[in-house]
């Protein structure tokens, strides 16, 4: 029986580098193609609409899985980085044609999480050979992600490189924004509802874990597991900035869930009020809304893993 898989690429993923690769993904696909395969490379036109509005415009990852799923695709990959497969993922849920990740962007997070890291070539390899495995996905207001959500310091940076930081990029506006936001932020007091029981925090920052890494591997919630059926829910209490300054670095290699004000708490249902609206994310994108629900949905996307072939 012949096969075909529609190819989703990001042209603006890793600061434009994505469409450099594609000749790079074309030599993958034909050194591992098979005989009665199809492969179809298409690029989007609207790169994070769906993940920011819930819009699902013509052009978008999103639109274009739903496409690839109505023509027959067998497998439907997405090129690009977190945000480009939060988007496809998007298209997908409802579906049983299976996401295959080609780590085409600048954290690929969850590429690390199944195994693929950042080879290019297991990746093509997987996409073909691949075995498909059902995964969680947390949904947000407006859609699904894949990897982490939250608020607090991380968002707060992110907010700050997106809408204030004009003229640095890459790692020098990241640092810049890390500094900008330590000098004037502060811990928040947050109103955590899990799983209907309510608890009130302050926090530097909460992190709805679906998966276990964001930021280009920080290991925010080194012990989540994508097919348990609930988040990690990570806080990171109420730290003066020189003590934050001093325990951010552990997050690296998950170390800091031993500091003594950090807490790890478990459930399907979350919402996070404040008194005063602040910056969320979900898979680097910023999310529109205030306050904010998310909601563990169990074994809801089928995802293309490795094999020892």
């Amino acid at each position: 029986m012949s096969r075909s898989i529609v190819v989703i690429l990001n042209p603006t993923s890793s600061r434009g580098r994505s469409r450099s690769r594609k000749d790079e993904l074309l030599r993958l696909i034909e050194k591992h193609k098979v005989a009665d395969l199809s492969v179809e490379i298409i690029e989007t036109s609207s790169p994070g609409e769906a993940v920011r509005t819930g819009n699902h415009a013509t052009g978008s990852g999103a639109e274009l899985a739903r496409l690839a799923i109505l023509g027959g695709a067998s497998v439907v990959a997405a090129g690009g980085g977190d945000g480009t497969l939060c988007e496809v993922a998007n298209g997908l849920i409802g579906s049983s044609v299976p996401l295959a990740v080609l780590p085409m962007g600048t954290g690929n997070d969850f590429a690390r999480t199944i195994g693929l890291g950042t080879d290019p070539d297991l990746a093509v390899k997987t996409m073909i050979h691949g075995e498909p495995a059902k995964i969680d996905v947390g949904k947000e207001p407006k859609g699904v992600f894949l990897n982490i959500a939250g608020c607090g310091f991380d968002a707060e940076v992110a907010h700050r490189i997106n809408h204030g930081i004009r003229y640095v990029r890459g790692t020098a506006a990241y640092l810049l924004g890390v500094v900008q936001t330590l000098a004037k932020m502060s811990p928040v007091s947050i109103r955590l509802t899990i799983d209907g029981e309510t608890t009130d925090e302050k926090v530097m920052l909460c992190a709805v874990a679906n998966a276990r890494t964001y930021g280009g591997g920080m290991k925010i919630a080194p012990n989540a597991d994508i097919s348990d059926g609930v988040f990690d829910i990570v806080l990171v209490g109420d730290l003066g900035k020189l003590e934050f300054l001093r325990a951010f670095p552990s997050v690296f290699k998950g170390a800091h869930l031993a500091h003594p004000k950090v807490k790890v708490l478990r459930g399907s249902k979350v919402k996070i009020e404040a008194e005063s609206p602040m910056p969320v994310l979900a898979d680097g994108e910023e999310l529109e809304g205030w306050p904010v629900e998310f909601e563990i949905l169990p074994g809801a996307l089928q995802v293309m893993m490795p094999t020892s072939l």
